[in-house]
């Protein structure tokens, strides 16, 4: 059973990462950008106009957030933004998700499709999966995913994994040394799981934010599911191993549905429940 670290105030969250004794993460249609500690000290440490999501830490003291609306990597230091790469003309609908690797090449995914005004059906289409190289170059390195969200990178850097929220799959590539990615193939199929948040664990499995369902599942290589972790009632939107040893598992949730975020409303928590085996990889 979870234990409940922030309950109230948020409305849908994503992009949790641990960092610094916190765990960091993005309030979606709220606007802000919020770090707890596993007592639920909690802060908002900035404002995205445009709407934040993924987050990530370069070596320099900034750290990256994605603003999703007007699909721009921004910058952070010291409280005050720049455009760190613009990726208007090449992501179609919303920015989403960020990994950046040691070699300070950064994933980010995007949507496929604009969110309408809650009553329509979602019509999801065929997304990119961008690449920003570190000398701000923006490439695309797979323009056929449904969804492109949740992204781990192995840790020994050689395998990218990333869910396709509307293909109820994770997608592996073998990624080259220049960033780019190579031997697509299907690491795990996932029928009806929607899957949107995920890390990876010491073992090599995977957890998986299966965002209606309300349930974070743990999953191998081939799709066995070994694990699970239940929030019924609400949306579970994303996951992280985080904490001192990596063994607790952060699950961001919500009580919303698609009318009720067209009006940006939702009760949002961040829950979090230890597991066995610790975190690995990347982010």
């Amino acid at each position: 059973m979870t234990r409940t670290l922030v309950d109230g105030g948020l409305v849908l969250c994503d992009a949790p990462r641990w960092r610094d004794d916190r765990l960091w993460f993005s309030d979606l249609y709220a606007g802000g950008v919020y770090t707890t500690t596993l007592d639920g000290e909690t802060e908002k440490v900035l404002e995205v106009a445009g709407g934040p999501a993924g987050i990530a830490f370069p070596d320099d003291g900034s750290w990256l957030v994605v603003s999703q609306h007007d699909q721009k990597i921004l910058r952070v230091v010291d409280g005050a933004t720049d455009v760190y790469a613009d990726l208007s003309g090449i992501a179609i609908g919303n920015c989403n998700e960020l990994l950046l690797t040691p070699d300070g090449n950064a994933y980010v995914g995007c949507f496929g499709f604009e969110i309408g005004d809650g009553s329509a059906e979602l019509q999801p289409r065929p997304a990119p999966l961008m690449l920003i190289r570190p000398d701000g170059s923006v490439t695309v390195v797979d323009d056929d995913l449904m969804f492109p969200n949740g992204m781990v990178l192995t840790p020994d850097g050689r395998t990218l994994l990333v869910n396709q929220t509307f293909a109820d799959c994770i997608t592996a590539f073998d990624v080259q040394p220049d960033g780019s990615l190579t031997n697509r193939r299907v690491w795990a199929e996932l029928p009806g799981t929607n899957p949107d948040g995920l890390c990876l664990d010491a073992e090599g499995a995977v957890w998986v934010a299966c965002v209606y369902a309300g349930e974070c599942i743990r999953v191998a290589e081939g799709g066995e599911t070994l694990s699970r972790v239940e929030t019924p009632g609400r949306w579970l939107t994303a996951c992280m191993l985080g904490g001192p040893d990596r063994r607790h598992l952060f699950a961001l949730t919500t009580e919303t549905d698609l009318e009720r975020l067209a009006r940006n409303e939702g009760h949002g928590r961040v829950e979090v429940v230890e597991v066995q085996v610790p975190g690995a990889g990347l982010p």
